[in-house]
């Protein structure tokens, strides 16, 4: 369980961006204090304009030598082709990550935050930010890298997903304790017919908070791994689905249960 709220805390691991955007070394440090202050546009999702790089498979899902490695050779590629980039919107909140195509406002992938093993400002091209995720396809391991237009673009992004992975697991916990006590109610009498079942079902506010921020449509096959980004430490989490409030926090409980203890072993 330590090791799950180790996660959950989102610590940031990058000895570059530490010292960049608040001085020091390369310890572990925890969000900015103020990173509340978007929380509630992180809600609906933050938007960021880009370049998309490319993509290249990586063998491990996490990495600062790694990750630089992929970014090479995304960049190498991107270079060769002489082709323009194209230009993209990349919407962050806590389900995830959305691509879409800025001319066309096309969808171009849908990737849930359980899928992401790890995020980064490359040190070396530090106007690219990359992050590494599962194939929604296949069990392979994808490094994805876009051009931002300065430095600080890239370390937002970095930190925008790690924020996200904060509130979903904050989400996470809150729902896990809203079923604990259901549990404890319905063990405590809560079934008996025409009692009074204690009150033990979540508020109408909490319901629908956790029902539009995460939706539990690819946790069970998502993979988890502890993140790292340069680079933030984050886990990950998923998008919303038209269920009723009460079907979404019991398919949200359980998904994310499976998917945040598988984190801590």
């Amino acid at each position: 369980m330590d090791a799950l709220k180790s996660a959950g805390r989102a610590l940031i691991r990058s000895p570059s961006l530490a010292k960049q955007s608040w001085g020091g070394g390369g310890r572990h440090r925890k969000l900015p204090e103020n990173w509340t202050d978007t929380r509630e546009t992180l809600l609906e999702g933050m938007l960021f304009s880009l370049k998309y790089l490319g993509m290249t498979l990586v063998e491990q899902p996490k990495g600062e030598e790694l990750s630089a490695a992929a970014v090479k050779r995304i960049v190498a590629t991107a270079k060769a082709s002489g082709k323009k980039l194209q230009k993209v919107t990349l919407k962050v909140s806590p389900r995830g990550i959305i691509l879409t195509d800025n001319i066309t406002n096309q969808l171009i992938e849908n990737v849930s935050i359980y899928r992401i093993s790890y995020c980064t400002a490359d040190k070396m091209h530090d106007k690219v930010f990359a992050y590494i995720a599962q194939s929604q396809h296949n069990e392979n391991l994808e490094c994805h890298a876009f051009l931002c237009t300065k430095r600080k673009l890239a370390q937002a992004v970095t930190l925008t997903v790690a924020q996200a992975f904060k509130v979903a697991f904050e989400f996470w916990q809150a729902s896990k304790e809203e079923k604990e006590k259901r549990d404890k109610a319905s063990q405590e009498g809560g079934d008996i017919l025409g009692g009074g079942l204690r009150d033990s079902t979540p508020s109408l506010k909490s319901l629908v908070a956790t029902g539009n921020l995460l939706d539990l449509e690819e946790t069970a096959k998502a993979p988890l791994s502890t993140v790292s980004s340069n680079t933030t430490n984050m886990d990950e989490a998923p998008r919303p689905q038209a269920l009723n409030n009460s079907s979404v926090v019991w398919e949200l409980d359980d998904g994310l249960d499976e998917a945040f203890s598988r984190s801590g072993r």
